[in-house]
């Protein structure tokens, strides 16, 4: 069997900023020290006249990305999911969400799998707090191939995005070619007796739960959730409807994540059991990475013993 293609979307990310820039000149790319980390430098290499260090001063950058965006520029600002959502939050609400200026934010090693740099850059609070800015679009993509065309999607759309990427490394499944659409949710497996929606590095894990699931005779309706805001309404509708239980899965906490912003949809319109999994109202901690999701339960094994506990099986 040949073995699974496996890539971190931050490579993703550094990868379609430098194949976007041979096309688009008002394209500039912002780092704060990280260049290596987030993969900017790719694009640096590149195009070292659009790439700017802003040092270590995230929330100085973003202010950067604010005043080039005025100027017919469309800036990518990036740094850690923990500096980005977190240490610049109030430079993201009132110098970009505010007056709602077309920049974008990459933000790289969100959630438990930074593995070993512990609980304080472990972001697993960015989606909530983007979540909150008014006009902020929220992505998260699944594997590699998604990873570029979300760049490419945020670059071709007018408004604040924030992006989240990964630091491991993880399966690609999509085939290139693939179409992607900010606020449309991909159905990757259909079935009628429980939905498992899922954004990120959940996603491949989704997949698995979903087969894994079949085997045993239940029939499990996978979606793929790229967009956390705006959310694919219709698609958890009707998922409500014909599955009538839904299990939502993210590397977030399951305060103000993907499973929170799919019961406010549903308790409103559609009054629907849903299963968040995710980290709970806890720290994250050192750690390797697959170790880690696998003690916070982000795995499919996790997905599968939620899903039969929903069917009382």
């Amino acid at each position: 069997m040949a073995e699974i293609k496996k890539v971190a979307t931050r490579d993703s990310y550094g990868n379609a900023l430098k194949e976007l820039g041979a096309t688009a000149e008002n394209l500039v790319v912002l780092d704060a020290d990280l260049a290596g980390a987030t993969k900017t430098g790719i694009f640096q290499k590149a195009y070292p006249d659009r790439h700017f260090d802003c040092g270590i001063a995230e929330a100085n950058m973003i202010d950067v990305a604010a005043g080039l965006s005025t100027m017919g520029l469309v800036p990518f600002a990036s740094t850690f999911a923990m500096f980005a959502a977190g240490r610049a939050y109030e430079q993201v609400r009132n110098t970009i969400g505010y007056p709602h200026l077309n920049a974008k934010i990459g933000a790289t090693h969100g959630g438990i799998s930074v593995g070993e740099d512990g609980a304080s850059h472990q972001c697993c609070e960015d989606f909530a707090l983007m979540r909150t800015i008014p006009g902020m679009t929220v992505m998260c993509p699944s594997d590699d191939v998604e990873a570029r065309a979300m760049v490419k999607a945020a670059y071709e759309m007018t408004g604040p995005v924030y992006m989240r990427f990964g630091r491991a490394a993880t399966p690609v499944f999509h085939e290139e070619g693939y179409e992607f659409q900010i606020g449309k949710a991909e159905v990757l497996q259909d079935g009628t007796d429980v939905a498992i929606i899922a954004t990120g590095i959940m996603v491949p894990e989704a997949i698995e739960a979903g087969k894994a699931l079949a085997a045993e005779g239940i029939s499990a309706r996978v979606i793929n959730m790229a967009t956390i805001k705006p959310l694919d309404e219709a698609c958890v509708l009707a998922a409500a409807k014909e599955c009538g239980k839904i299990v939502a899965v993210e590397e977030h906490s399951i305060i103000g994540g993907l499973g929170e912003a799919v019961c406010g949809v549903l308790s409103e319109q559609c009054p629907t059991p849903v299963k968040r999994i995710g980290v709970n109202d806890e720290f994250g901690h050192s750690g390797p990475a697959a170790a880690l999701l696998k003690a916070f339960g982000l795995c499919a094994d996790s997905i599968v013993a939620q899903a039969k506990a929903m069917l009382g099986k």
